[in-house]
């Protein structure tokens, strides 16, 4: 997904392998970006092209004529079947591969627009009838569409759509901003150290909660989901299968029902008409015809061009100035000094404008290291090459667009991206961004709901929504148990304290290798390979000092004594006074055998109908588990949670409780007791107390849910709200 697919992957790393060695040296010993990305270009084939078309091809991203009829029919299915939410997922396809102002996506609209109905969703209805007539709803049908918007506006009241916002206020509300770094609180400052580079200290003692980053990312791009390519031969071409580009806006990231499509393009959808026209305005202009090269070509290309898009976008002034000012940024970055009349100039620390201020800006972005000499020559070449070709196709859609204006004699429409005219500066620009991604690339994150429709307690987990660059989370350095947590509300990231950080300590974020889901050992390699650097956090220090049992989530234990078990690959057990010893291959194939069971029964509870035999399966697993993994084993813990929302589709919450209090137990020893993940378990246990009005209970859970996802959220988060109304509802009881 981040990368090219397989295919591309394979054929150039084939090329590399095929190409004179002379050469391989010579784009290996290449001094600067711009020396490799020439050196690529320069050995881009048309056959290669070809390929990469080929390729890019078997994805349906243009607009096509049978489409809306297809999914109209396979919506109407749904409809009829009263699967309202999938009937609408299928209507919004049908829209997106109809061209505007026609039947097809006035119906399409129309269709959603009943759906949407069924759902509740009365004001999007009535903007989905307004779409209909604006592309031209036949007469012949209009009476139906118009009963529906009476019937809306009655349920409504001829209410005006409600103007309050649930959101978070700007970052001033809540903590004075930092002079010094645009979107950060005046709790810290920019430091640098010569070996941990740039970092983040607090200036005063911050308390847990507390807010410290709130920025909106520079540069984000959706990521498409499985969105495998069209294969000849497949029953049909069309695709009923729900991804993120269905259900999220293409530019802000807002969850909606009902988005509007670029009329030129299938893949590219908005929450609304303002933000398909910003997105285009900015970008989706030059990414428009492209849609299959840049699934193909992976996420961090696109990430890539996007930014140089936007670049050209954020500052008006002279752009060859601008372009100048890149060479010179790129080749500083690269050993080169930047020199203005024969004097260096340099800000006072790297990526600050010349007053000393670090902004969410362009240069932020291009100060971000690439890391060029730690990626593989392999690597360098494909993301070189992947550009390059991307160029190459840029300036060939950019030349037809200038042709068709011309044709057209439309002035407006004559405007071809600068950039296509100078792939020697933005190409090796693209390519850094890209370089730069492997270690700057952010995931844009979601709390999504799991399980069935039908389940009365919560199931989340967090999936990634999209990619970004964020310039100042990214001055965060890592450590494996950081200070503080992350949390995404459409493109804006909010960093906050997780624990107490006094004064002059640094804040510490996690990149993915997190203390709590993997060992020492695996998360150095991560680290090592992905990030290149061999982390030194306190979280290593103390794991390199640990017994060989491991962690206790991971943990055997003895079945005579209880004990956890040690060694490699023969285990013995704890106990001095035990002789008792196991062999780790036979272990691990008796807990392959349990998480095989205990998938079994879980999808027995999504079915929804064999619920008892799901709990009888789950507790022959949760005996079995007893004898051999410790008591706070991660596969404990779910087995335990599958308990609790079984007996809570029975309605037998007073067993559901025990069994969830269980799984809580599991989760704190992994994550800790002040956790996002504690929180979220005792939201469910809030849940489950509420229903079953054990109202003692109850609001204690509540109290102690609140406390840990204010930590880690705020006060807009869903959650919390959802508790806070439990909590009402209980104390209004008489």
């Amino acid at each position: 997904m981040d990368l090219p697919v397989d295919e591309w992957k394979s054929y150039v790393l084939q090329k590399w392998s095929l190409l004179p060695k002379s050469t391989q040296v010579t784009v290996c010993t290449a001094e600067t970006l711009s020396d490799i990305f020439l050196h690529s270009s320069s050995l881009l084939q048309p056959e290669d092209e070809m390929f990469l078309k080929r390729l890019s091809s078997g994805y349906l991203v243009g607009k096509d004529p049978g489409a809306p009829l297809f999914y109209r029919e396979q919506g109407n299915k749904k409809f009829q079947e009263k699967d309202y939410m999938g009937a609408t997922v299928l209507y919004t396809k049908g829209v997106s591969h109809s061209r505007p102002n026609t039947e097809d996506i006035s119906l399409c609209y129309a269709n959603r627009s009943a759906a949407l109905f069924r759902l509740g969703q009365y004001e999007t209805c009535l903007q989905d009838i307004t779409r209909a007539q604006m592309h031209g709803y036949p007469e012949r049908l209009q009476l139906k569409m118009m009963l529906r918007k009476a019937e809306c506006l009655v349920t409504l009241g001829k209410r005006q759509e409600a103007i309050s916002n649930s959101a978070e206020h700007p970052l001033s509300s809540e903590k004075e901003e930092n002079e010094q770094i645009s979107c950060a609180s005046s709790s810290v400052t920019l430091c640098t150290d010569p070996l941990k580079g740039r970092s983040l200290i607090a200036t005063k003692d911050i308390l847990p909660g507390e807010l410290l980053v709130r920025e909106e990312a520079f540069v984000s791009v959706l990521n498409p989901g499985e969105m495998p390519p069209r294969r000849n031969g497949l029953e049909s071409k069309w695709d009923t299968r729900v991804t993120n580009g269905d259900l999220y806006c293409h530019r802000c990231l807002k969850h909606t029902l009902a988005t509007v499509p670029c009329g030129g393009c299938s893949y590219a959808k908005y929450c609304s008409q303002e933000c398909m026209q910003q997105a285009w305005d900015l970008y989706h202009s030059a990414e428009c015809p492209l849609g299959g090269l840049l699934l193909t070509l992976g996420v961090f290309c696109h990430v890539a061009l996007r930014a140089t898009l936007l670049a050209r976008c954020e500052d008006v002034g002279n752009v060859t100035t601008k372009s100048k000012n890149l060479v010179q940024t790129l080749s500083h970055d690269l050993g080169r000094e930047s020199e203005k009349n024969g004097e260096t100039v340099e800000p006072p620390v790297s990526g600050c404008d010349v007053n000393g201020r670090y902004e969410s800006n362009y240069n932020a972005v291009l100060h971000l290291l690439p890391h060029t000499r730690n990626h593989s020559p392999e690597h360098k070449f494909l993301c070189a090459l992947s550009v390059a070709a991307l160029c190459r196709q840029l300036e060939a859609a950019s030349l037809q667009t200038l042709t068709t204006s011309l044709k057209s004699s439309q002035p407006e429409a004559a405007v071809v991206p600068a950039m296509c005219q100078e792939s020697h500066i933005w190409g090796p620009a693209m390519l850094r961004h890209m370089l730069q991604l492997q270690c700057n690339a952010q995931a844009i994150t979601i709390i999504q709901q799991t399980g069935s429709k039908e389940n009365i307690i919560t199931d989340s987990r967090q999936v990634r929504l999209a990619t970004g660059l964020f310039p100042v989370v990214s001055l965060l350095n890592h450590s494996c148990s950081p200070n503080t947590s992350v949390s995404f509300v459409s493109t804006v990231a909010t960093v906050r304290a997780s624990q107490p950080i006094g004064e002059g300590q640094e804040i510490l974020h996690c990149y993915g290798p997190h203390e709590s889901r993997m060992g020492v050992a695996e998360r150095q390699q991560k680290l090592r390979s992905q990030y290149f650097f061999d982390c030194d956090c306190l979280a290593c220090q103390n794991g390199k000092r640990r017994a060989a049992a491991g962690p206790r989530w991971e943990a055997f234990r003895c079945h005579r004594c209880g004990e956890l078990m040690q060694g490699d690959d023969v285990l013995s057990c704890g106990r001095a006074s035990c002789t008792e010893s196991a062999s780790r291959d036979h272990l691990v194939s008796r807990l392959q055998d349990l998480q095989q069971r205990v998938g079994k029964a879980q999808k027995l509870l999504r079915n929804g109908k064999l619920t008892e035999r799901a709990i009888q399966l789950l507790l022959g697993c949760q005996h079995d588990a007893e004898s051999f993994l410790s008591a706070e084993h991660s596969l404990v813990g779910e087995i335990e949670d599958a308990l609790a929302q079984a007996y809570a589709a029975l309605g037998d919450w007073q067993k559901s409780a025990a069994h969830l209090r269980k799984s809580l137990r599991v989760v704190e020893v992994r994550h800790g007791p002040s956790s996002v993940e504690m929180g979220h378990e005792l939201f469910k246990l809030a849940q489950i107390f509420f229903n079953g009005f054990a109202i003692p209970e109850a609001l204690n859970t509540i109290q102690k849910a609140e406390k840990v996802l204010l930590v880690h959220y705020g006060r807009g988060n869903d959650e919390i709200q959802e508790l806070q109304k439990m909590k009402s509802c209980l104390l209004d009881l008489p």
